[in-house]
């Protein structure tokens, strides 16, 4: 698998895969693991990636304009071009212009629907629970601590999170440390942790019907 960068794609995003000229992907940062390791695992030679920095979700009224920009700087190379992104806070902005620029998106509000099951996520109801995923637990800092001036100002923590009743650690892979790094997110909150291993849930499903399409 090629060589993932946490601290790139966080910040400046990557080209992650280069295939024959057929299917782009572009991506969020935040999914280059998952992604990578889909294509992996069904073989897909045919596709390319590309993935846009992740703290985009940080200024989500950002990523539509991101994603356009992405579409026409890369189709005239391809055939076909998706887009692995939600809806992801942008409140339907994303659609319209995705439906506007004639390609398709990832079904869901966010990454921690899809990634559990869109269907699922919604049956549970669990508005006081706080997410991460596996790049958000090797992220925690750049994502949460910094951006809320925790580092600075741990004091305001209760603030914050007083009315949540715990972490979700939402797992994609089984890998000890990132459950260790988890609850150490957990303890830092002040809240207890569930870990649920999720694997890449619909994210793989709806690539596979991207790839279908082709």
């Amino acid at each position: 698998m090629t060589k993932i960068d946490d601290d790139a794609l966080t910040f400046d995003g990557a080209e992650l895969q280069t295939g024959a000229q057929k299917v782009l992907m572009i991506a969020c940062g935040a999914l280059a693991r998952e992604v990578l390791a889909v294509i992996d695992a069904n073989g897909w030679t045919q596709l390319s990636v590309t993935c846009l920095p992740a703290i985009l979700h940080n200024s989500p009224e950002r990523i539509p304009d991101a994603v356009s920009q992405a579409v026409d700087k890369h189709r005239s190379a391809f055939d076909r071009i998706y887009v692995l992104y939600a809806d992801c806070g942008t409140g339907g902005l994303l659609e319209a212009r995705c439906n506007d620029l004639g390609v398709e998106m990832l079904r869901g509000p966010h990454c921690y629907s899809f990634f559990e099951g869109n269907e699922g996520f919604a049956a549970r109801d669990e508005f006081t629970a706080f997410y991460l995923t596996d790049f958000l637990v090797r992220q925690f800092d750049a994502f949460v601590w910094k951006p809320l001036g925790l580092d600075k100002h741990p004091a305001l923590r209760d603030m914050y999170f007083g009315n949540y009743d715990k972490l979700i650690y939402q797992a994609q892979t089984d890998d000890p440390e990132l459950t260790a790094k988890a609850q150490v997110c957990a303890d830092r909150l002040g809240l207890p942790l569930e870990r649920r291993f999720t694997g890449y849930g619909d994210l793989a499903v709806e690539m596979q019907n991207f790839v279908q399409k082709s």
